[in-house]
């Protein structure tokens, strides 16, 4: 609770500091004294305006601002310099995110100085920023850089060619000579790598790195993908050889050093094609009303050791990555398919939680250590499914006891606030040359959910046993903070309109009224719509050092612990849990957090090249219906125009606000519409729709759509 307040006393100070300068910036030229800053700050105690005072004592000191009269500041006549982020734009204008402003800084194109997205730069602010309706400055030097691996297509000529990337990563053409252009064919995709810029050059030279393949072919394709946010799909050599030569055989002095479990009836849950089994449930009936549940996960600690090739190349690697037709392992597949995978009727070395239940699903006790374990039976999770529906088939009695017991602890959740977000995932039937045939529906059942909530108790046990501790130790938690307020309240005023209501009292009441808001639409369009509505107003989930808890699961502490095959953070877990078992001491806090925040990072890069790759085969499935009429729902609204959803395969295509040609619409982000100028008509989400699909553009994973008006199917019946 300490860490919590002081996080929350340093935010309101830097938010006074905000507000202090956007003061001083409406007026950068006129004096002004703390007392009359307090006042548009809306403070009138003593000791508010000694924060203002402090503040501006710190604002002076940094050389932000400066005292021109006695007790009176004013803006510097040059606003000096901040470090951030390029996040460019497919104009090749950019804006600067800093830590140091609350406001992004405008850089235009002719002062970015070639510094390219995500580049680390030295930004010198303009003054006169009263004039102007946003801060904007000019890039002096470049830090660190960013990307400077690119995926493009070759325009060749006899003499140069030129590498075309897409806008929304850099919005140049890259210069290529023939003798770094590698044998690259015209139109062909590749990779290229800029070499140098000079400063009076438009476009940047560079030189072809690798040569994915012509446009359109899957393994072009799902290869441009990886590189594309920067996703090594290999491994090397000296990785292969380092797995290669781990034992097959567990030793027998590392058995009797374990919890022996062995002899317990246990089995695991998976899709149908997975290789790489993490995680193994057991169960022992005590009497009729407890059982004695384990959790058995991979020991894969065991095998990739501190200070190995394995362990620096799954720390960068930081998760697996599931693409539409294939999976990019984080280990390699000695690793992930072999030693490490807890399949059936092999001896396997497992981290287990392991949980005294009873009936109603409390545990009364548990325990954490190191076992060895020997699975009895693999199921799909189909046939878990059909155990679980006709009461017949293999450890039926166990796989029922466990599916009572997953409902329970699931009601349990929900009836604590825990958020049920059970949306549809789109699959694709594929040939073997991976194009699509096919589009269907993931859909989750009890034996789904069985695994997922014994994999939930034992994540959060875990976690609480290190962070309930007197003085709790570093460790690495998933945390998942409070909904933001104001998209919250958009969301609640947005739903208003078709007559459905949420509570914004906060806490458990907001996520029960949003789980009841989506149990009453559950099977309509609205539900989809509704449910990424909710989702877009949530914090995305992180790993981090600071425990403050997760929103969503309704759980003081959570943890990731049950895939380390796939999840560098669990690999983590396991060694700061062993450690901790052990009465060890704890870890540096700092060194921790920035593992955390790389895991993160590269959770989100899997996580957007998972959805380029499901919208490249969405684009691929529809190119072959290119001129047809569909029906769907507005998904998403944006400036530009309106996403629709198709009904019946979930493609998603995009109807341009130019193309509506009977008004002039503008966006109400708040409302989420498109509203004509002069008839007021709306564009708004969850309207149903009928649109063709005009283009389909594999290069751009893009589909375009074009509204299809009432008044145009008279006409094409007329006809």
């Amino acid at each position: 609770m300490a860490k919590k307040n002081e996080r929350f006393t340093k935010a309101v100070d830097t938010e006074i500091s905000y507000e202090i300068l956007g003061i001083l910036r409406k007026s950068p030229k006129k004096p002004i004294n703390s007392k009359q800053i307090a006042v548009k700050l809306g403070i009138n105690n003593k000791k508010g305006i000694e924060l203002v005072d402090k503040k501006l004592a710190f604002l002076c000191s940094k050389g932000e601002i400066e005292e021109c009269q006695n007790g009176k500041y004013r803006m510097k006549s040059s606003l000096g310099s901040i470090i951030g982020r390029v996040d460019l734009t497919p104009y090749g204008t950019a804006y600067v995110v800093s830590d140091q402003l609350k406001e992004d800084v405008f850089i235009a194109s002719p002062n970015l100085n070639h510094a390219l997205n995500n580049d680390l730069v030295k930004v010198s602010l303009f003054a006169n920023h009263g004039r102007r309706s946003r801060l904007e400055g000019e890039v002096v030097e470049i830090l660190e850089f960013g990307k400077r691996d690119f995926v493009g297509i070759v325009e060749r000529n006899s003499k140069y060619a030129f590498v075309i990337v897409d806008k929304r990563y850099i919005p140049y053409d890259i210069f290529v000579s023939n003798e770094d252009a590698m044998d690259a064919k015209n139109g062909q995709k590749v990779v290229v790598s800029i070499t140098d810029w000079p400063k009076k050059a438009k476009n940047p030279i560079g030189k072809i790195v690798k040569v994915l393949g012509d446009v359109g072919d899957n393994e072009t394709e799902m290869h441009a993908i990886l590189e594309e946010f920067d996703l090594p799909y290999h491994f090397t050599k000296e990785l292969e050889d380092e797995a290669n030569s781990l034992p097959d055989i567990i030793p027998d002095s590392e058995i009797r050093s374990r919890r022996d479990m062995r002899d317990v009836t246990t089995f695991t849950i998976d899709p149908a094609d997975a290789k790489d089994f993490d995680d193994a449930l057991s169960i022992e009936f005590l009497d009729d009303n407890t059982y004695q549940i384990g959790v058995h996960i991979a020991d894969v600690t065991y095998y990739v050791r501190p200070n190995t090739k394995l362990e620096a190349e799954a720390q960068k690697r930081g998760t697996s990555v599931y693409l539409v037709d294939r999976v990019v392992p984080m280990l390699p597949e000695k690793l992930s398919n072999n030693v490490c995978s807890l399949r059936p009727d092999e001896d396997k070395l497992t981290f287990s939680a392991v949980f005294t239940m009873d009936k109603d699903a409390k545990v009364l006790k548990q325990w954490f250590g190191r076992t060895v374990i020997r699975s009895n039976r693999r199921f799909a999770y189909e046939e878990a499914q059909q155990v679980i529906e006709t009461g017949e088939g293999d450890l039926v009695k166990e796989i029922t006891t466990m599916d009572a017991l997953a409902k329970k602890m699931r009601a349990d959740r929900y009836e604590k606030g825990a958020i049920s977000f059970d949306r549809r995932e789109v699959k694709f039937h594929l040939d073997k040359n991976g194009h699509p045939t096919g589009v269907y529906f993931k859909e989750s059942k009890d034996a789904n959910k069985l695994i997922e909530e014994f994999m939930l108790l034992a994540n959060k046990k875990v976690a609480e046993f290190v962070g309930k501790q007197s003085s709790a130790p570093t460790f690495v938690y998933r945390v998942h903070d409070n909904p933001d307020d104001m998209k919250l309240k958009d969301f609640s005023n947005f739903i208003k309109k078709f007559g459905y209501k949420i509570s914004l009292s906060g806490g458990a009441k907001t996520s029960k009224s949003i789980n009841q808001l989506l149990t009453d639409i559950k099977g309509s369009a609205k539900c989809e719509i509704f449910a990424g509505l909710a989702v877009r107003s949530m914090a995305k989930a992180i790993y981090t050092t600071e425990n403050i808890g997760h929103y969503g699961l309704a759980f003081d502490y959570y943890c990731h612990f049950t895939s380390p095959i796939r999840r560098y953070p669990d690999m983590m877990v396991h060694r700061l849990l062993d450690r901790y078992l052990n009465k060890k001491g704890s870890v540096s806090e700092e060194e921790y957090e920035e593992y955390c925040k790389h895991a993160s990072s590269r959770e989100q890069l899997a996580a957007n090249a998972e959805r380029a790759s499901i919208k490249y085969k969405q684009v691929e499935w529809m190119k072959d219906h290119v001129g047809e009429v569909f029906e769907g729902t507005v998904s998403s609204i944006t400036e530009w125009g309106f996403y629709v959803e198709l009904d019946g395969n979930l493609c998603e295509g995009m109807v341009s606000i130019r193309d509506l040609a009977d008004d002039m619409y503008t966006f109400d982000e708040r409302n989420y519409c498109l509203r004509g100028r002069y008839t007021n008509k709306e564009y708004t989400l969850g309207d149903k729709v009928t649109v063709k699909i005009a283009r389909a553009d594999l290069v751009k994973r893009q589909l375009d759509f074009v509204l299809i008006t009432e008044d145009d199917q008279e006409t094409e019946t007329k006809e």
